[in-house]
């Protein structure tokens, strides 16, 4: 019992605080690690999530994240040149994967394309690709198939990837094209259809962690790095819809 509470006060006593910025897609996932985390390493982790284009306009306008989690490769390279980022931090935590998908069970078939080619629908949601990754995909994914153009006027924008998921949801649009994690977990009301959309069809999606200048001495934001690389975070990121490297 006396060894048991020393080690408890030694945890309490070398505790530190973390605040992450996640992009909106990773957010649910990032709850689930914020809570493994804390009960492995005693230190405390505090969320703000956005898209990752308000992210990094925040740290640019110097918000006090020590950590971010970017839905993309681009910014994070950014914050290193930049010289708001440690150099040789960054590193891959998940790739994600654009989805077809509609609330309504019998609405998606397997051969996505084709309902696409279709277009009987009013209204296609995806986030902004100005801001979002999984926006910028969707319009990849689009384009490819010679179809932005033709839908660019029925394409519904969210802020990012969970408004977009949102504006499916909530009807107010027939179908979105999103990210996979959203339609996979365990918060999204109905399952209903989807087709995962070939990767050929857009760019990776690839989403980068990076360490902020004003954390590069925070033992905790450096432990909450080491733990998303370790094997039971990596799990815990295949299982929600991404893919790891």
């Amino acid at each position: 019992m006396v060894l048991a509470l020393c080690l408890v006060v030694a945890a309490t006593a070398s505790a530190g605080e973390v605040l992450v910025a996640v992009a909106a897609n990773f957010a649910q996932v990032a709850e689930k690690l914020e809570v493994d985390f804390e009960r492995a390493s005693g230190h405390r982790v505090t969320l703000t999530t956005g898209s990752t284009g308000k992210l990094y306009a925040q740290v640019r306008h110097g918000a006090p994240f020590d950590v971010v989690l970017a839905a993309d490769a681009l910014r994070p390279r950014l914050m290193i040149e930049e010289g708001r980022a440690v150099e040789g931090s960054r590193f891959t935590y998940a790739l994600g994967r654009l989805t077809l998908w509609s609330p309504r069970p019998d609405r998606v078939g397997a051969d996505g394309e084709k309902l696409l080619r279709a277009g009987e629908f009013r209204r296609l949601a995806i986030a902004n690709p100005d801001l979002a990754p999984y926006g910028a995909a969707a319009r990849d994914a689009l384009t490819a198939l010679g179809l932005w153009d033709e839908f660019v006027g029925r394409i519904v924008r969210g802020e990012d990837a969970g408004q977009a998921h949102a504006m499916v949801a909530t009807g107010n649009a027939e179908f979105g094209l999103l990210a996979l994690s959203l339609v996979l977990s365990a918060r999204n009301g109905s399952p209903g259809s989807r087709w995962d959309v070939p990767s050929d069809l857009y760019q990776p999606i690839r989403q980068d962690a990076v360490l902020l200048k004003r954390a590069a001495d925070n033992p905790a934001a450096r432990a909450f790095l080491d733990f998303l690389k370790s094997a039971d975070a990596r799990r815990a990121i295949v299982a929600a819809g991404y893919g790891v490297e």
